[in-house]
């Protein structure tokens, strides 16, 4: 079986391969866009809490993400970070308060 997965073929053997990462991305934008910033960052990460998504993506994935992010944005005005980690480094996740968006529910 071979499966596509954003940046290469891969034979599967157990779990396809592919350069994937963890990625936490915070903004900072101004009121008439944070809608469409939310909107297209839905339809690739997940929701956290307001103005944080996070997920895993591959390489081409997160290439995908930030000139979408760069066609929404403007340079001058508003503030994008992304943090990038690998798989193999789970950063820990500690709650204080009201957690806006469990990820236990996500199936």
């Amino acid at each position: 079986m071979i499966f596509i997965l954003g940046c290469k073929k891969y034979f599967y053997t157990t779990t396809p391969k592919c350069e994937r990462m963890y990625v936490i991305i915070v903004y900072d934008v101004n009121v008439s866009r944070v809608n469409k910033i939310k909107s297209f960052l839905r339809k690739h990460l997940n929701w956290v809490q307001n103005s944080v998504f996070e997920g895993e993506v591959t390489k081409a994935e997160l290439e995908r993400i930030k000139d979408g992010i760069s066609r929404i944005i403007n340079e001058d005005e508003d503030s994008v970070i992304i943090y990038q980690f690998p798989l193999d480094f789970m950063p820990k996740r500690e709650i204080l308060g009201l957690e806006k968006n469990p990820i236990d529910d996500i199936i």
